[in-house]
C-alpha cells in the first residue's frame, strides 16, 4: 500500500490500550464532515501512568493497531498526531508584556507575536519543554478581554496565556517508539486539551466547564472558561486503581477484581439495592465467596472521592472553583464507571454528565464511546493545526481564539 498523506491519522498511546484512529473529509448531507475509515487498537503494556515503561512492549502495540487500522482503510500510515498525557506534565498561565509604537497603523501581527513569546519566556529546568502556549486573552493600555488585538491603536499590549511543560525526554521516547513502528510524529499533543476539544460544547467552555478524562492509569482535567483554557493537568489516578483496590480488599485477582468492577461496580452505594449480593472469585480458582454489592460500591467510593477531591483541591488552587458554571464532562473508559457523575455532581455542586465523542461519522461500531474521546480529539486537532500552518504572525486569530476549536489553532507549532 502506498504511502499517504491524504488521511488524518490520531493515535492514542494509553496505559491500557493503543488507539488508532484514520480519519477521510467526506460530504455528509451535502456538508464536508470527517468519516472514520480506519480503526485500529491494541492492549498496549509498555505504559504505566502515561509513560512509557517498554520500549519493544510499546513498539509492538503501536505496530499491531496500526496495522489494524491500515487494514481497514486499505491505505498505509506514515504521519500521525499522537497525545501525551504522563501525570509529570505541568500547566501555568503567564503574563507577557510589549510596548508597541506603530502610529495609526495599530497593533500589528508582528506585535503579537512579540508579546506571546514574552509570556511563554518563563525558567525552566533542563529536562523541561513547552509543549503548548495558548492565548487566553489580549489586553490593550489596561483594556483587556480582547480576542484579537490585530489593528487597535495602543502603546502597551499584554497578554494571558497558558502554558503546557513536558518532560523533554519522555516526549522524545514516546517519538521514538512512533519511528520505530514506522510512523512519524506529525505533533505531539497534550492530551487533556485534545479530549476537550471533542467532548465539550461552546456554551459550556463559555460558562466554565471542567472535563475530566479517566483512563487506566492517569486522569487529565482541564477547566475551560470564556471560550479558553484556565487550568489543566494530570492526576496518577485512573480506572486500573479502582480495579487495584477492589483485588486488595477482597482478596481476589485482578483479573476477577476488573470483571468486579465493569459488571457491578458503582461508586455510591445509595445507588444500588442493598440486598443484592455478588460472587467474589478465589485466588487460585477455590470456591467463589458472596458480598453485598453495597460493600463493592463502598471500596469504588473511596476511591473515587479521593481522586474528585484532588482535583477539586486543584481547581481551589488555581483559583477556578468559583466559575464552575457549566458542569463537569466525564469522558475515557474509566468514566463509566456507575454513579460516578452524580458523585462529581456532589462534589462540585454542578451539572455532570459523559463526554462522547463529537463531530465524527462511522459505520464502526463503538466509535461514540468514551474511550475514543482523546483519538477524536487529537484527529479535530489535526485538522485545526493544518489549517494554521502559517505562523501566527500571518495567521488570523477572531474565530481561532473563541471558535469551537480557537484553543488549538494557536498553539505548538507557532511559538516554539
Amino acid at each position: 500500500m502506498p504511502k499517504t498523506d491524504t488521511r488524518l491519522v490520531a493515535i492514542d498511546v494509553g496505559s491500557a490500550k493503543v488507539g488508532v484512529l484514520i480519519v477521510e473529509r467526506a460530504e455528509i448531507e451535502g456538508e464536508q464532515g470527517l468519516k472514520v475509515v480506519g480503526v485500529g487498537k491494541a492492549p498496549n503494556r509498555g505504559t504505566l501512568k502515561g509513560h512509557i515503561v517498554n520500549i519493544d512492549a510499546t513498539v509492538k502495540s503501536l505496530r499491531r493497531a496500526t496495522e489494524e487500522a491500515e487494514t481497514m482503510a486499505g491505505t498505509e500510515i506514515s504521519r500521525a498526531f499522537v497525545g501525551v498525557g504522563g501525570s509529570d506534565l505541568r500547566s501555568a498561565n503567564s503574563h507577557g508584556t510589549a510596548y508597541v509604537d506603530n502610529g495609526d497603523r495599530g497593533i500589528s501581527r508582528a506585535d503579537i507575536d512579540l508579546v506571546l513569546n514574552a509570556a511563554r519566556d518563563v525558567p525552566l529546568p533542563p529536562d523541561r519543554e513547552i509543549l503548548h502556549a495558548i492565548p487566553q486573552e489580549f489586553a490593550v493600555d489596561d483594556h483587556g478581554g480582547i480576542a484579537d488585538p490585530q489593528g487597535m491603536l495602543g502603546s502597551r499590549l499584554e497578554a494571558k496565556v497558558h502554558l503546557v511543560m513536558g518532560h523533554a525526554p519522555r516526549t522524545r521516547t514516546l517519538v521514538r517508539c512512533l519511528n520505530q513502528a514506522g510512523v512519524e510524529a506529525a505533533e505531539v499533543v497534550f492530551e487533556p486539551l485534545a479530549t476537550a476539544e471533542a467532548v465539550l460544547l461552546p456554551d459550556e467552555r463559555e460558562l466554565g466547564v471542567l472535563m475530566l478524562e479517566i483512563g487506566s492509569g492517569t486522569c487529565g482535567f482541564a477547566f475551560y472558561h470564556q471560550s479558553e483554557v484556565q487550568h489543566s493537568g494530570v492526576l496518577p489516578f485512573g480506572a486500573s486503581h479502582f480495579t487495584a483496590d477492589l483485588a486488595s480488599v477482597l482478596r481476589t485477582s485482578f483479573a476477577g477484581a476488573e470483571t468486579l468492577k465493569l459488571r457491578h461496580g458503582c461508586c455510591l452505594p445509595g445507588l444500588v439495592d442493598g440486598g443484592e449480593g455478588v460472587n467474589v472469585p478465589t485466588v487460585g480458582g477455590g470456591a467463589s465467596r458472596t458480598i453485598a454489592r453495597a460493600k463493592l460500591a463502598e471500596i469504588l467510593q473511596a476511591r473515587a472521592e479521593e481522586m474528585l477531591h484532588l482535583v477539586q483541591v486543584e481547581m481551589e488552587k488555581a483559583g477556578c472553583a468559583e466559575q464552575l458554571r457549566g458542569g463537569v464532562v466525564l469522558t475515557g473508559g474509566g468514566s463509566k464507571l456507575a454513579g460516578l457523575p452524580e458523585l462529581a455532581q456532589q462534589f462540585f455542586s454542578s451539572d455532570a454528565r459523559y463526554g462522547v465523542p463529537l463531530g465524527l461519522t462511522s459505520e464502526i461500531e463503538g466509535l461514540t464511546d468514551p474511550t475514543w474521546a482523546t483519538a477524536a480529539g487529537l484527529v479535530r486537532y489535526a485538522i485545526a493545526a493544518e489549517q494554521a500552518r502559517l505562523p501566527l504572525v500571518r495567521q488570523g486569530s477572531v474565530r481561532g481564539v473563541r471558535g469551537v476549536m480557537g484553543s488549538l489553532r494557536q498553539m505548538f507549532n507557532d511559538l516554539l
